[in-house]
């Protein structure tokens, strides 16, 4: 064993202590999960808004959270690589630092007016997306099995505060820096760079023991090195078909749900929308990927995953029905981008609950940042799309875009149940 993995594992933690341990670990990521939901949430708002002032055009507007996506994904591996060889602890700061780094790149861009330094700036600022995710498998990792769904949902739900906060204050964010010389969509961002510095020292502070080498410590079979590479990661998912089920849930929810998320406030501007209620509607959407994610990890675990995987494709359907065809009826809007948030919550917990049932568990970290890396991906080619759906053809088109993306993922489900 090398000197970081001496490092890397602590003492074995007595059973009797197990408890509050998980209750404190999870005290420590819920707070971190507001801080850093409020962070995405602020920034990401007007986020196509900012890209269609900075490019003048249209068409580039859904580039914005394309390139949020794609440094989330880019970032996913070398976060998960990180984590596997020091704990989840360095990998969250490390993330929420560069996230904040992004942040401030992307006012910058807005200042000089840049648009190629602006997506850099997104891509970084996708790092904070980045740790929340991966906030969500370190609460799974001293779960116990009966209990990993609710466990992964209870600190997706903790993003339910910052994240629907988050766009109700873009306006005043943008106000607030009115003086500064930065353009009222980029206050949002200047904002961001600050909490996710908060959530970063709070991660750096207080996250201690790391939950993922007390995992490992309380598995002496777990202690190897051996198996926690990418290769292995993807070799467990190729030999597990749940696996398998678990990364195209993950990837088409998320992939729906960003693709027709990004463009809704284009849509709304279109049919005579201000700043005030496009923040509205997409609070209500984001309280519907949070806010019900506890009733999510508790179907997981009783009814199981699979029921939920099917009801995620259900709702996400009935999403892309309610918003596809609302017109300039933005209560109807509305209503669909918060069923959309609900179908993403069922798919996300149930699929990272699945996931995580289904491969060994020196292979977990690996897998967990493939799918991130799969996920993230995907919906970064379809929110790259989706602007140029919105373009050529209209909203509408892009809802049954996003519909007809569903039916591999409740197909491999129904499959998978039948078997």
């Amino acid at each position: 064993m090398t000197s970081i993995d001496k490092a890397a594992v602590p003492a074995p933690v007595p059973a009797d202590e197990l408890p509050a341990l998980r209750r404190r670990i999870t005290a420590v990521l819920i707070a971190s999960q507001i801080l850093g939901g409020l962070g995405v949430a602020t920034g990401i708002a007007l986020a196509t808004v900012l890209a269609q002032q900075v490019s003048g055009t249209e068409a580039l507007a859904g580039l914005a959270p394309t390139a949020t996506v794609a440094g989330t994904a880019l970032l996913s591996m070398p976060l998960a690589a990180l984590m596997t060889a020091r704990g989840r602890r360095p990998g969250l700061v490390l993330a929420y630092l560069l996230g904040a780094l992004g942040a401030g790149v992307v006012v910058l861009a807005a200042v000089v007016e840049n648009f190629p330094l602006l997506l850099l700036g997104m891509a970084l600022f996708g790092a904070g997306s980045s740790a929340n995710l991966q906030a969500r498998f370190a609460a799974a990792d001293l779960a116990e099995p009966e209990r990993r769904a609710r466990a992964i949902s209870n600190v997706v739900w903790a993003t339910t505060i910052g994240a629907v906060l988050g766009p109700n204050i873009a306006a005043p964010a943008g106000r607030s820096v009115s003086g500064l010389g930065i353009p009222a969509a980029a206050g949002p961002f200047f904002w961001a760079a600050g909490v996710f510095l908060v959530s970063g020292v709070m991660v750096l502070v207080l996250l201690r023991p790391d939950p993922l080498l007390t995992a490992r410590a309380l598995s002496p079979a777990d202690r190897s090195p051996e198996g926690r590479s990418l290769r292995a990661g993807v070799h467990a998912v190729r030999e597990s078909p749940m696996a398998r089920l678990a990364l195209v849930t993950v990837a088409v929810s998320h992939t729906a749900m960003v693709s027709i998320m990004s463009m809704t406030p284009v849509a709304l501007s279109h049919h005579g929308a201000g700043i005030q209620l496009i923040g509205l509607v997409i609070s209500g959407h984001i309280a519907g990927m949070y806010a019900f994610s506890p009733v999510m990890g508790w179907l997981a675990d009783k009814a199981g995953r699979l029921a939920v995987i099917g009801l995620a494709a259900g709702l996400l359907c009935t999403a892309a029905l309610l918003a596809g065809t609302a017109g300039a009826s933005h209560g109807q809007t509305a209503a669909g981008l918060f069923v959309l948030g609900l179908g993403w919550s069922a798919g996300l917990v149930s699929g990272s609950t699945l996931l995580t049932d289904s491969v060994p568990q020196p292979a977990r970290a690996a897998v967990q940042g493939l799918s991130d890396l799969t996920m993230n991906t995907a919906a970064g080619v379809g929110g790259a799309a989706a602007g140029l759906i919105v373009a050529q053809a209209g909203y509408g088109w892009l809802n049954v875009v996003a519909a007809c993306l569903l039916l591999p993922m409740a197909a491999l489900a129904v499959r998978r149940a039948l078997s």
